[in-house]
């Protein structure tokens, strides 16, 4: 759920988003049964600039991203060529923070996995924005969660904007 919305979102403000599947085929199969087509596989990401690289959350899924190499790669270059990075549900703690991209930040997760996060003064916060880092707990924060990225992408007006019409 969360990242139909968050791709929704984005796509609805004007961003380009690529859709990239860390498995071997396009089509990913969400925790709960959705079936979604990726645009690429993520081997063809490897060499691309992105102004913002969002991982959505649900297990196994995150356990899926935090193990594959080449978006491990990507968000590493995201993190030291200071560019946004965003993740939503189980990801805070099984991606960003497995891999030590929460250090010194402020974030939120799942209440499922928020104890995994050095920093607790957050965790009961429903979207948190730290610099370029932006986190949030679950499907009922994907909304204000891709929001928040338009705003910080675009403006609070367009914001504003692409919230309208979905009568947020």
């Amino acid at each position: 759920m969360e990242a139909v919305i968050i791709i929704d979102v984005l796509r609805r403000a004007g961003a380009l988003v690529t859709v990239a599947s860390v498995e071997p085929v396009l089509e990913v199969v969400c925790s709960r049964g959705v079936k979604l087509v990726a645009d690429c596989l993520i081997t063809s990401c490897a060499d691309t600039t992105y102004d913002l690289i969002v991982i959505p959350g649900g297990m196994p899924g995150a356990d899926h991203l935090n193990s594959c190499a080449v978006l491990g790669k990507l968000l590493q270059q995201q993190v030291e060529q200071q560019r946004m990075y965003a993740a939503i549900c189980a990801a805070p703690a099984v991606v960003f923070g497995s891999q030590g991209l929460l250090k010194g930040k402020k974030a939120t997760a799942h209440p499922a996995f928020s104890a995994r996060l050095e920093d607790q003064s957050s965790v009961a916060s429903r979207v948190v924005v730290d610099g370029l880092l932006t986190t949030s707990r679950g499907p009922g924060t994907a909304f204000e969660f891709a929001l928040s990225l338009v705003s910080q992408l675009y403006g609070p007006e367009k914001s504003q904007v692409v919230a309208g019409p979905m009568v947020m």
